[in-house]
């Protein structure tokens, strides 16, 4: 993990997705739709539905956005049964990809996938064939900016509270906890005082791949392309993007 930043990769690309702003919350109300629909509309008991709720939250998604999705899925009125998938593959020069959708379409959303794919220097896979390359990881990020507090210090408070690592930036403090460890942490840390610029369960590679030239610009239009595409939810890859703007 050194030396790659996962909340640089996140910033480069929140600018182009701020711009999709009404797309994004779309793909929010339907992740709270899942999360309520499966485990009830009550945070404090559905751990998934509070974790969704504070990444659109984070997003600036309205509270009616979210109360409605809620209210979707508690109710009793027949709505969309979304189905979740996972998509494998390879970008250009073998960088690996995993897709994670919503769907209420699998036909739809395998052939909107496979054409991104193909469109940019890529394949699909079959399952397994990338994701032993991921660790799934809890993830906060603390801004340094005005935050008072020496590298060592910080580690030592991630430590105490139950972290595995963290990274350090000119802008931050990245802190890496196992899964089921991330709410602990989490709120260990807040209740020391810290808040979080970013805070989310994601998949982490264990291996970056460089491209230049070509390659890159093709990688970055698969990206795009599959954030653009409404059933597609997350897109993880091990791109090295430590030296994009």
């Amino acid at each position: 993990m050194a030396g790659h930043s996962k909340w640089k990769n996140i910033q480069r690309r929140k600018n182009a997705q701020d711009a999709k702003r009404g797309k994004i919350f779309m793909k929010l109300a339907k992740e709270i739709y899942v999360a309520a629909k499966m485990g009830g509309g009550d945070p404090s008991t559905n751990a998934s539905l509070r974790l969704v709720i504070e990444k659109a939250k984070a997003a600036n998604m309205p509270n009616e956005n979210i109360e409605r999705a809620i209210k979707k899925a508690t109710g009793n009125q027949e709505h969309a049964n979304y189905e979740e998938i996972r998509y494998e593959g390879y970008g250009p020069s073998g960088v690996a990809v995993m897709v994670v959708c919503l769907t209420d379409n699998k036909n739809r959303t395998a052939s909107n996938v496979r054409v991104a794919f193909s469109k940019n220097g890529g394949n699909l896979g079959e399952t397994g064939c990338v994701s032993y390359l991921f660790e799934r990881k809890g993830l906060l990020v603390i801004a340094r900016e005005e935050l008072d507090i020496e590298e060592d210090d910080m580690l030592l408070q991630a430590i105490e509270a139950g972290a595995e690592e963290m990274e350090t930036t000119d802008d931050s403090f990245e802190i890496y906890t196992a899964p089921e460890q991330f709410e602990d942490v989490k709120n260990a840390l807040a209740a020391n005082g810290f808040t979080f610029v970013d805070a989310q369960i994601t998949m982490v590679p264990q291996t970056y791949t460089k491209l230049t030239g070509d390659d890159l610009t093709k990688m970055l239009k698969l990206i795009d392309m599959l954030e653009d595409d409404d059933d597609v939810q997350e897109v993880y890859h091990n791109l090295d993007e430590s030296d994009l703007d």
